[in-house]
């Protein structure tokens, strides 16, 4: 016997229209999952140029959150300067609303410790302790208030002020959030499977610091097979400059391709 053809209104979608979906109707389930035909743009890259479909793209910003950034965050209670992370608002604001105007995913990876730090190891917890005797991973930073009653304090806590993206980087809503415990955003988070089900292949990244949390995951992204950009002027550290070179060195070397903010909005721009 024939199937019954199915009306094209009678399908229900589950899972990610543009990646990993089923559709369903009540006889059947297809599982074909159709591609869309890419959308290819081409972007000038070191050591090369680039040429990536934007329907398998998504642009993770990493930790540019109040502790690192913002007066009254953690850094900035270290004495650390955090005016100069400023530079990089406006490139990544740029960027990402041009990526999401073409539908491109924007992730926002940031810190977001357990209250209880139940899943840090010591040595985990050592390095951020400014040598084991500081304020570190969860602990309260003195003299900070808490913005609500129910609210945490503890430094890149979740749920806390220090842990949320910064007032001037505003996610839009239909952008994700994933949390992560580690340098790399790879390290028992969902953000591999959250990549897959959505489709990407490529990912370009941002944030701070560039040479810490920024390069781990981007490496551990290229173990995982992803291809994998860095946006120069969208990342910096409160490291030495050295350390910056040496992360775009290194990134254009072993790791993948270096562009510019420019150059990925105006050629996004560009794409139809």
């Amino acid at each position: 016997m024939g199937t019954k053809q199915i009306e094209a209104s009678d399908w229900k979608l589950l899972g990610v229209e543009q990646g990993d979906h089923y559709r369903l109707s009540e006889s059947a389930v297809d599982m074909t999952r159709p591609s869309p035909a890419p959308r290819a743009v081409e972007i000038p890259a070191q050591p090369q140029n680039i040429i990536v479909d934007l329907g398998k793209c998504a642009l993770i910003v990493v930790d540019m959150q109040n502790d690192f950034c913002s007066k009254g965050g953690w850094f900035d209670s270290l004495g650390v300067d955090v005016s100069p992370v400023r530079k990089i608002y406006d490139p990544i604001r740029r960027t990402a609303e041009a990526l999401r105007g073409r539908a491109v995913p924007i992730i926002w990876l940031n810190w977001g410790v357990r209250s209880d730090r139940a899943n840090l190891s010591p040595v985990t917890r050592y390095a951020f302790s400014r040598v084991g005797c500081g304020v570190g991973l969860g602990d309260s930073i003195k003299g900070r208030s808490p913005t609500s009653e129910a609210k945490p304090t503890g430094v890149l806590q979740q749920g806390a002020w220090g842990a949320a993206v910064v007032d001037e980087l505003a996610p839009a809503g239909e952008d994700i959030r994933v949390d992560k415990h580690r340098i790399s955003g790879f390290w028992d988070t969902p953000l591999d499977s959250v990549l897959r089900n959505l489709g990407v292949k490529t990912v370009l990244f941002a944030g701070i610091n560039a040479d810490h949390c920024v390069l781990a995951t981007l490496m551990d992204a290229n173990f995982h097979g992803y291809d994998t950009i860095l946006i120069e002027d969208c990342t910096a550290t409160g490291s030495p400059d050295f350390c910056l070179q040496a992360t775009l060195h290194n990134v254009r070397f072993c790791f993948g391709f270096t562009v510019t903010s420019a150059d990925v909005v105006s050629r996004v721009a560009r794409s139809s």
